[in-house]
């Protein structure tokens, strides 16, 4: 894993201020067959899977269909595929432990505590994810600093912990404005929820509009408070943690 990680930085220092094309033009060749783009069918996703088809028309995009998610999202990705001429790889929740999870804390458990949400994100999420990234050892993503506090100190290249690959961010540095001119230059579908509000668009029980002015992450598990606000999907150890792991 040190050999990723130290690969991991070398990359960053190559590409750190270089723009998305060139990153994914470079990273999909070098990694044919391992690497994958994860979308959400989000505005940051949608431009990462105009860029990508454009470059090779066959790379791996992948999906994690909660089984909550809103009908205007279905809509978008099935403008996306029959635009691409793509087929995007749905990843599903494991059918035992959905239904266990339903057993355990009801259809809405997840707004009672911060445990419970992350265990339903765990189950619908973190779990297929774990799936969809095997034998893969490159993940794109459509992550910004701009998006949350939790990303604030995210890298354009870097190491995932949780899943022990190179994780790319091509977008990472570009602000709302510039995702949505490209979006409007290239015609890029998008997702109508945007236009009603919504700048991050999850599952739908724990996605709501925002109001003008308000945080972009702030419609998204609007109970919790903001350092709490992922899913689990880009998540790194604590300072503290490494050190315990170091001195295990």
């Amino acid at each position: 894993m040190r050999e990723i990680s130290i690969r991991a930085e070398a990359y960053n220092n190559q590409f750190n201020t270089s723009e998305p094309e060139e990153i994914l033009r470079y990273f999909l060749n070098i990694y044919e067959g391992t690497i994958a783009l994860a979308t959400s069918f989000g505005a940051e996703d949608q431009v990462l899977t105009h860029i990508c088809t454009s470059i090779d028309p066959e790379c791996e995009i992948f999906t994690l269909d909660t089984g909550r998610l809103p009908e205007e999202t279905y809509r978008v990705w099935e403008r996306t595929e029959r635009l691409y001429g793509i087929r995007i790889r749905p990843l599903v929740p494991e059918q035992d432990a959905l239904e266990r999870l339903l057993r355990e804390q009801g259809i809405n458990g997840f707004y009672e505590s911060i445990e419970k949400r992350k265990r339903c994100c765990e189950v619908r999420k973190i779990d297929p994810l774990r799936r969809a990234l095997a034998g893969k050892d490159v993940w794109i993503t459509g992550l910004r600093r701009e998006q949350s506090v939790t990303r604030s100190d995210a890298k354009v290249v870097e190491y995932d912990e949780q899943f022990g690959l190179i994780k790319i961010n091509p977008l990472l540095g570009w602000s709302t404005q510039r995702v949505w001119a490209y979006i409007r230059e290239h015609e890029i579908p998008y997702n109508e929820l945007h236009d009603r509000g919504y700048p991050s668009i999850g599952c739908a029980p724990c996605t709501r509009a925002v109001a003008a002015g308000e945080d972009i992450r702030s419609g998204r598990w609007w109970w919790e408070s903001p350092e709490h606000k992922e899913c689990g999907l880009h998540l790194k150890k604590r300072k503290e943690e490494k050190e315990e792991a170091t001195h295990e």
